[in-house]
């Protein structure tokens, strides 16, 4: 997996754990030589993590709509933009381009973009790993929500196309089997 696609939080106004935890990710990308395919804004931990992956070798691929360049909000880091006309294309390029899609903490966009991966796989799409990386249990109650759509039979399949790291050795571990 060369080309990891990561949704995450745009907010500046996050707890610091989080940005630790991006950069600590984005470190790791680069020192291994990895592309990041994200979203490409200059905004929270989007900006932390291409920020980490540049500083350490690796490349950024940024997936922008016009809304974020019209506003001025495209980072400094990306190595090559893919500018889309809106979310819905942004998303669909992000599963193009990735070999697996991980989730860090964010908030509705973020919640969007991983359950339209999800979608896509559970219908036949694409069979990309998706990984939420659950940083201070940030996904369990969404996770526990998960488990109960599998457990009720409202998913048509066994919800095996998402997997979950708690930990960042767990993520590793994940990206690299």
């Amino acid at each position: 997996m060369e080309k990891i696609g990561i949704f995450c939080s745009a907010s500046n106004k996050i707890d610091a754990v989080y940005f630790e935890k991006a950069r600590e990710l984005g470190t790791w990308l680069g020192r291994q030589g990895k592309t990041l395919v994200y979203g490409g804004s200059n905004q929270g931990l989007m900006e932390c993590l291409a920020k980490a992956v540049k500083e350490q070798g690796g490349r950024v691929f940024g997936v922008v709509p016009t809304k974020l360049e019209e506003k001025g909000r495209v980072s400094k880091w990306v190595d090559v933009v893919f500018h889309t006309c809106n979310l819905s294309d942004r998303k669909d390029t992000m599963v193009d381009e990735s070999d697996v899609l991980v989730a860090l903490p964010g908030g509705v966009g973020t919640l969007d973009e991983i359950f339209h991966v999800m979608a896509a796989a559970s219908i036949g799409y694409h069979s990309k790993k998706v990984i939420f990386y659950n940083i201070n249990g940030y996904y369990d109650a969404l996770l526990s929500i998960l488990d109960g759509l599998e457990a009720a039979h409202f998913a048509r399949c066994p919800m095996r196309h998402y997997m979950v790291a708690s930990t960042f050795e767990e993520l590793v571990a994940l990206l690299d089997s």
